[in-house]
């Protein structure tokens, strides 16, 4: 049986822009994306706000249909036709939490309908079953006792609290994927370390895969097997998250490690380039990166460069290598 869980080829998400008597414009919020994630792999999709890193989420969850390439899962093109047993099916399997605990949560709703809902509608358990069931799910994020949160509104947890219950009401359903998109930004340290062991214990528990989407490098190596880092839309550098963090190949991925907390530096970064990312309504010809780049060359400006591997399994899309 192939360990291999969700695999992407060649995927792209282009968004219409409309303008009134003019020419509609096409966002490239993703561009030949290909990226593998075995069965118990967490990957960390690395990037600054606006590279795309959600938008690949909400493609694997299904909440995008893409523009072009394929999503596979367990071999079979989730975008194939599918009756709507087979698509519940997947959404089970498949599960996301989102990065915001305040707005992922229906304000009018108590714990206890919030975590319900789950079981209702994947039919898993009810009556006292069901109750067991959302026992369980809240130990396991250390909620304990339950009967302290079932009956409260979101309001009245704290956001570290909320964020549980998200983690919680995804666990519920018994995933194989979860698509975890920044799910400790707001968060204060003490408590994204919670957060982050709460994840890593499912996956050792339970053999649960991650995509694992941070702005974090730190915290990608801490909880990551493999790590790809997106610019633009388009996947940069991937690979094992320690010889991609080591080595950083692709000026970008340098970039980001400089800008890192570093114990030796006080935990302060330096950063090493300046700009932002380009308007992905007009990419610019050639890398992507080459506008910011400190190490750009004539040829940068004028093709894309392919991601290919400069060791076993370590991938870069530079002309530099």
């Amino acid at each position: 049986m192939s360990k291999t869980l969700l695999q992407m080829e060649g995927v792209s998400m282009h968004f219409p822009v409309k303008r009134l008597g003019r020419k509609n414009r096409f966002i490239h919020a993703m561009d030949d994306v290909s990226l593998t994630i075995s069965k118990g792999e967490i990957m960390a999709l690395v990037g600054e706000s606006g590279s795309g890193k959600t938008t690949t989420a909400k493609v694997v969850a299904k909440i995008y249909r893409p523009t072009a390439g394929r999503v596979l899962f367990n071999g079979s093109d989730v975008f194939g036709y599918q009756g709507r047993r087979q698509d519940l099916e997947y959404r089970k399997q498949v599960q996301m939490i989102f990065q915001n605990p305040f707005d992922a949560l229906n304000p009018t709703h108590k714990v206890r309908s919030i975590l319900e809902r789950p079981f209702a509608i994947h039919r898993l358990a009810a009556g006292r079953e069901r109750k067991d069931g959302m026992e369980e799910v809240l130990a396991r994020v250390g909620l304990e006792p339950a009967e302290n949160y079932l009956d409260k509104f979101p309001h009245e947890l704290s956001g570290g609290e909320r964020q549980r219950i998200n983690i919680a009401r995804a666990l519920a359903v018994d995933p194989v994927l979860l698509l975890a998109d920044e799910p400790t930004s707001m968060l204060d340290v003490s408590i994204k370390m919670i957060i982050m062991n709460i994840l890593k214990g499912s996956r050792d528990e339970n053999q649960i895969s991650f995509l694992y989407i941070t702005h974090d490098l730190a915290g990608a190596r801490y909880l990551a097997d493999s790590i790809a880092v997106m610019y633009a839309g388009m996947i940069v550098e991937k690979g094992e998250a320690g010889q991609v963090i080591e080595k950083a190949y692709h000026p970008y991925t340098q970039l980001l490690r400089s800008a890192a907390p570093q114990p030796e530096m006080g935990f302060r970064g330096k950063l090493t380039t300046h700009g932002d990312i380009p308007d992905l309504a007009a990419p610019p010809a050639g890398c992507r990166f080459h506008p910011r780049c400190p190490q750009v060359q004539p040829a940068c400006r004028e093709k894309i460069p392919e991601l290919r591997p400069v060791e076993d399994e370590h991938l870069v899309r530079c002309l530099l290598y």
